[in-house]
């Protein structure tokens, strides 16, 4: 993500990201992620936040590496033992180093022109067989909310579709609705993939 208006918006809402905790039902998705990791798994947070998520996997035993375009959220998530750096997505360049990628409501953030290039990079990062957690919320276009976050919305059958251009297989997905920092109840899925 490099939407400045996004980026500032989420330093402005530092305290609120740190504060929140984990559903059960990511709580779920997180589980679903890391079957078959074995301890000292690598995995990348991409779009990490104040690195709720990555803390909880660097608890799990895994290699935990953090990447967010906020700096606010970096320096949190360093502050909380996480090996996290500052960078936008097309800062993810390695190739095959990663057993799973978890791209939690971050790529959402990413223009729907850029959108399918960021996935490429993810299926380059993961080793093979590596896993990718992504979740979006779904809907049509793009916009903004009411806080200034610019968003991209896509319908389910649109990210399988993307998803399985570039190569991800054997998805599996969650759908539900929730509240988010915005205070609007949306419609979301978590999708599960194998490189």
């Amino acid at each position: 993500m490099s939407d400045r208006e996004t980026i500032a918006v989420y330093a402005m809402k530092l305290d609120d990201c740190a504060n929140l905790k984990i559903g059960r039902t990511e709580r779920a998705a997180m589980n679903i992620f890391c079957e078959g990791f074995a301890v000292g798994a690598k995995i990348l947070d991409l779009g990490c936040g104040p690195g709720l998520h990555a803390r909880a996997f660097l608890d799990k035993g895994f290699d935990v590496r953090a990447l967010d375009a906020t700096a606010e959220f970096v320096h949190a998530a360093r502050s909380n033992g996480i090996d996290a750096h500052i960078g936008t997505f097309d800062d993810l360049k390695e190739i095959a180093i990663y057993d799973g990628i978890w791209a939690s409501f971050s790529l959402l953030h990413a223009p729907k022109a850029n959108f399918l290039r960021h996935l490429q990079s993810c299926h380059r990062a993961l080793c093979s067989g590596g896993h990718m957690y992504l979740g979006m919320k779904v809907g049509f276009g793009e916009r903004r909310d009411h806080l200034g976050r610019f968003y991209a919305f896509y319908t389910e059958e649109e990210l399988r579709t993307l998803l399985h251009s570039v190569g991800f297989r054997n998805l599996k997905s969650h759908t539900g609705t929730s509240t988010g920092l915005a205070g609007t109840s949306d419609p979301y899925v978590l999708i599960n993939a194998h490189a």
